[in-house]
Order: C-alpha cells, then sequence, then structure tokens
C-alpha cells in the first residue's frame, strides 16, 4: 500500500491509501485472457503452459503408452483440451480426480459467405454464437480472430491448420443515432441481431481501392477463386468473402490470399484485459466466462503436490477444458461429446494393460469425482432483487458452490461437503448459490457429465458481473481463491473423501 497526502488549496489534508499491485495469480489469469481470443486460442496457449511444466503432448490417433507419475495432455478440434497427471501410487480402479471448464464464450461469428455490401459500406456477414449481450458489443473496437485452412504452395499442397489474430481494430459496430431513434429512451435498445449487427469493414469506395488480392491474382496467372473450395468462382462479382477482409488475413498469415482455404473466424473485441478498480481489486475482460475457470484449473494441476509432485498420489488428477458449452455442449469438442469418457476409458486401459478385471471402468466412475467450474452471479448493487436473499454471492468471499432442486446443477449434499471440506483444509471460503424460484436457472457441463459418466459432481464457479457482455468483471482475490481451492481439491480429495462411508453399501 502506498500513502499519499494531498493538498486542495485549503487547511485539510486528504490522505489515501491505494494499492499498488495486485496478485500474481490475477496478473497471470489476464496475460492468458489477452493471448485467448477464441476457443482455438485458448486452447493453443492451454497446450504451451502444459508443454512448458513438461506436459507430453499426445494424439488420439495414436497408441498411447502411458506411465505411473507421466504427465500428458491432448487436444481435440484444436479448441478443447484435456490434461492428465498419473500418480506414482495408482492401481487399477483408483479413481480421477477431475476439473471440467470450457473455453468458448459468446461471440458474432462469420457466416459461411460474408460478404456484405449496402449503402456504400462493406460489410461481414455474421450469427450470433450463444446467448451474449449483443447490444453491448455496439460502438467497440473489433476485429477477428480464429482458424484459417490453408493450403500454401511451399508445402506442396498439403492443408494446414493454423491460428489468426488480427490486433489492430478493423471493424466496427455503430449505433444509430437518437436523432434517428426518438424512441430509444422509452423503448430501449433492441437491435434486430440479423439487421442491425453486421460490423463495417471499409467504404466500398476506399475497400475497392485498398485491395490488391484480384490484381496479385491475375497478375500471378491464376484465376480469380472462390476462398471456400479454392475453385474458380462461377461469379467473380459475388466472392464469399471480401478480397479485402482476405488480404488483411493473409498480410498477418504471411500467405497469399489464395492460398487461404476456409476459416473458422470469430469477431473479437480489441481492448486488452486488465487489473482496475480504484483498489486494483477488478479484473475487467471479455471471456471470462469460463477462461477465468480454465485457467484456475491449469495452474492447479501445475501446482498441486507442490509444484506438481506425484509422489504420492494414487489416483490420477485431470483437467478438461471443452468447447461448445454456451451453445449446448453437443459436439466431438463439447462436455456431451465423448472427449472425457475416452480419456479417461484410454488411460485406464493404457495404465492397467490386458487384464484390467472386472469392472474396472465402473469401479473408477464410482470412485471418480469432477469439479464442473462455470462463472456464478455476484450480487449487483444496482438489481438486488434478482438475487434470492439468502443465496447472494459476494466478491473476495470465495468460490460458489451451485444448487438447484430441478437438477440444473449437478450438486448434491455429499458433493458439496467433499468439495467444502478439501477448502476447509487450506482456510479457503465459499459460498453458496440458489437461483429465485420467479426466475429460470440457466446450466452447464456439470448434469451432461455427471448423467453420461456417473461420476459424482459438484457445479461450482468464481462470482462475477456483466456475464456474457462483451466486458466483464470479477474480483482479482476470487481468482487467487479459486486457484488455490482448486490445488486443495487435488491435494486432499483422496483422503477426505476416505473418510466418508458409502452410501450405497
Amino acid at each position: 500500500l502506498s500513502t499519499r497526502s494531498v493538498s486542495s488549496g485549503g487547511p485539510a489534508v486528504l490522505a489515501s491509501t491505494v494499492p499498488t499491485s495486485s496478485n500474481t495469480v490475477a496478473e497471470e489469469l489476464v496475460d492468458y485472457l489477452n493471448k485467448s481470443w477464441t476457443s482455438f486460442h485458448a486452447t493453443a496457449e492451454s497446450a504451451r503452459m502444459l508443454s512448458e511444466a513438461g506436459f507430453v503432448r499426445l494424439s488420439e490417433r495414436d497408441e498411447w503408452e502411458l506411465q505411473k507419475g507421466g504427465r500428458y495432455f491432448f487436444t481435440r478440434n484444436m479448441s478443447s483440451i484435456v490434461a492428465f497427471a498419473v500418480g506414482e501410487k495408482y492401481t487399477p480402479g483408483n479413481g480421477f480426480n477431475i476439473i471440467g471448464a470450457h473455453t468458448d464464450s459468446p461471440c458474432p461469428k462469420l457466416k459461411p459467405v460474408s460478404a456484405v455490401t449496402k449503402g456504400g459500406f462493406l460489410q461481414v456477414g455474421v450469427q450470433t454464437y450463444g446467448g451474449g449481450l449483443w447490444h453491448t458489443w455496439f460502438d467497440r473496437d473489433l476485429s477477428v480472430a480464429g482458424r484459417v485452412l490453408l493450403r500454401r504452395g511451399r508445402n506442396d499442397g498439403r492443408t494446414s491448420h493454423e491460428l489468426v489474430r488480427v490486433a489492430r481494430p478493423i471493424l466496427r459496430i455503430p449505433t444509430l443515432a437518437i436523432h434517428l431513434d426518438r424512441t430509444i429512451g422509452t423503448d430501449g435498445f433492441k437491435p434486430n441481431t440479423e439487421m442491425h449487427l453486421a460490423p463495417l469493414l471499409s467504404t466500398a469506395i476506399k475497400g475497392e481501392l485498398n485491395t490488391e488480392t484480384v490484381g496479385k491474382e491475375e497478375k500471378d496467372g491464376k484465376e480469380p477463386t472462390d476462398s471456400k473450395d479454392g475453385k474458380a468462382s462461377k461469379d467473380k462479382n459475388k466472392p464469399n468473402h471480401h478480397p479485402l477482409l482476405l488480404a488483411v488475413l493473409a498480410e498477418e498469415l504471411d500467405c497469399d490470399p489464395h492460398e487461404i482455404v476456409d476459416f473458422e473466424l470469430e469477431v473479437c473485441d480489441t481492448q486488452p484485459s486488465v487489473i482496475g478498480g480504484a483498489a486494483r481489486e477488478f479484473i475487467y475482460s471479455g471471456r471470462l466466462d469460463n477462461l477465468a475457470s480454465s485457467f484456475c484449473a491449469l495452474r492447479a494441476i501445475l501446482d498441486a503436490g507442490g509444484g506438481g509432485s506425484l509422489r504420492e498420489e494414487t489416483g490420477v488428477r485431470m483437467v478438461a477444458l471443452f468447447d461448445n458449452e454456451e451453445v449446448g455442449s453437443d459436439s466431438t469438442a463439447g462436455a456431451g461429446g465423448t472427449v472425457l469418457a475416452d480419456a479417461v476409458h484410454r488411460t485406464v486401459q493404457a495404465l492397467c494393460g490386458a487384464s484390467p478385471g472386472e469392472g474396472l471402468a465402473q469401479r473408477t466412475a464410482r470412485n471418480s469425482f469432477l469439479v464442473s467450474a462455470d462463472m456464478a452471479h455476484a450480487l449487483h448493487p444496482n438489481y438486488m432483487d434478482k438475487h434470492e436473499a439468502n443465496h447472494a454471492p459476494a466478491m473476495h468471499k470465495g468460490v460458489v458452490v451451485k444448487h438447484n432442486a430441478n437438477q440444473r446443477y449437478a450438486t448434491t449434499s455429499v458433493t458439496a461437503t467433499l468439495f467444502r471440506e478439501c477448502a476447509a483444509v487450506e482456510n479457503v471460503p465459499t459460498q453458496d448459490f440458489v437461483v429465485r424460484n420467479d426466475m429460470g436457472c440457466g446450466s452447464t457441463i456439470g448434469p451432461i457429465l455427471s448423467t453420461n459418466l456417473g461420476i459424482r459432481t459438484v457445479d461450482v464457479g468464481v462470482p462475477q458481473l456483466s456475464m456474457h457482455s462483451i466486458r466483464e468483471m470479477c474480483g482479482t482475490e476470487d481468482i487467487e481463491i479459486c486457484a488455490k481451492h482448486f490445488t486443495a481439491f487435488f491435494d486432499h480429495f483422496a483422503k477426505i473423501d476416505a473418510q466418508f462411508d458409502d452410501a450405497d453399501a
């Protein structure tokens, strides 16, 4: 803390105390967020962290050779990632202690044919992904990022998958002036996402003057191509994507525009994630839901055992970060797919050999536990009536345990107690959340995974405000608390679980 005296020109002196720094875990999260504009980038950054910590990358296409004491990870679709560390004292049938989260967030995604020209402007056609607060995307400095399929000439025609992130603002969705919409003050801002959400790329005149794509292709003796399939376009005047956009992507990727085969691009906010607030106690950022949980899970698997030691571990520590949670999780890379089941089953088979014994998969599931981590709703001071009075999570007060009698969350009294007692060992606080009876309740990956895998599950989350906005906020202390709680889960769960009677025995 730094203390300063400020003179106001009179005899009164104001003494203010302001923190000069924030906690390290929060700063690391901010760095992670700034590198993770999309689920593809979040997966790549997670893989980098794991590789640097000594985790070995696996491929789902290859046979796995695993060892006790080994640390491994694999990705699926470049947008989901599973990391696991095998205890040196692991024996067949022992449980997997898993933390699950997701890498995706609501955003506009470019349509397969995104080129739109209206009113003298070049626009980019988008489709909405997830349940975003779309009005928050207006009047922001925007850009694009995602995965691009390339067929570079120097790669003998092979198709590669590469990530792109255009750091400079190239898009904007302008609001309509109040002078042209006099009812907005009384009726509210209600944009039509099909008609009003297409970002502006440039004026048509400037777009044509600054685009060299077609000219370069003709000069190189190549016919202008359709960027979707690389074949000659039947209508050269109607490309799938504006040549100016392709030129910008090509510049970032250091390739020729005609080498771009296809892409999956998201519209992204260019404003960096930061630590803010007068007391430097908040994180202002997009994608806190749910990259904050993802990051804390990664930190926990790296820190558990006192820096990652597996000497005393009897089970398998696992982190699974899924894609497509915001749209229901039903995909090959989502929690509704097979990625986690495949990870568990293949790990057990690789460690146990040809004679696994009767019911090994089922015994493993019964001994396993899943922490489903997704952000929670903090009490909003301007809308306090939206929370049930006895279940109003506050910032800086710990991870929130989510409950719902209608199974929108998978938490039970047993799983909540086990999770809380892991925290109690390290003197970490927890909170509880129940939605009001007169309001709908969201859901997450917990009920999906517990149903499909039969694993005991608790749904939890870090409290935040502005969920699904382009710019969200949470508390810095809650990130540190969450990382510590997740680490305590990996370190202490097996011993705590062993002290509970088997309810079904």
